[in-house]
C-alpha cells in the first residue's frame, strides 16, 4: 500500500496491518506463520523450477492435485512437515544451521542467548 494511500486511510480512523496483526499473534506464531509461508512460496518455485505439474508432485507424495494446491498455499490444514516433503520431493535441498543471535549496535539484547534457526533451501535438480 502506497504511503499516501495509508495516511488517507489512517486520518479516517482506519488501523492499517497485516494479517498477523489482524489475528493479533505473538512473536512466535508470526515467525511460525511466516517460515510457513516462505516453505509453500519455495515449494512452488521449485516445482516450477524442475517443470513438474501440481499433479506429478502429488504423485510423488502419494497425495493428489488439490492437496498439492493447499501445500503451495500454506493452507492451515498443512503442517509443517507435509511442506518440507513436498519441497524435497520437488527437488530442494534442506539445510538447516543454528547460529547465535547477534547484539544490536549499542542495544542490550532481552536474551543474550537467544539463537537462531537458519534453514536454507536450495534448489536442486
Amino acid at each position: 500500500m502506497d504511503a499516501a494511500k495509508r495516511r488517507v486511510l489512517e486520518a479516517a480512523g482506519w488501523t492499517v496491518g497485516d494479517a498477523a496483526d489482524f489475528l493479533d499473534l505473538n512473536d512466535e506464531e508470526r515467525q511460525l506463520l511466516d517460515a510457513r509461508v516462505e516453505i509453500a512460496l519455495a515449494v512452488r518455485r521449485q516445482r516450477e523450477a524442475c517443470h513438474l505439474s501440481q499433479k506429478e508432485l502429488g504423485l510423488k507424495l502419494k497425495t493428489s492435485q488439490p492437496r498439492v494446491a493447499k501445500i503451495e498455499r500454506a493452507a492451515t490444514d498443512v503442517s509443517l512437515d507435509q511442506l518440507v516433503r513436498a519441497f524435497a520431493a520437488a527437488g530442494g535441498q534442506i539445510v538447516v544451521k543454528v547460529a547465535k543471535a547477534k547484539p544490536k549496535k549499542g542495544k542490550l539484547t532481552k536474551n543474550p542467548s537467544q539463537g537462531i534457526l537458519i534453514v536454507e533451501a536450495s534448489a536442486s535438480r
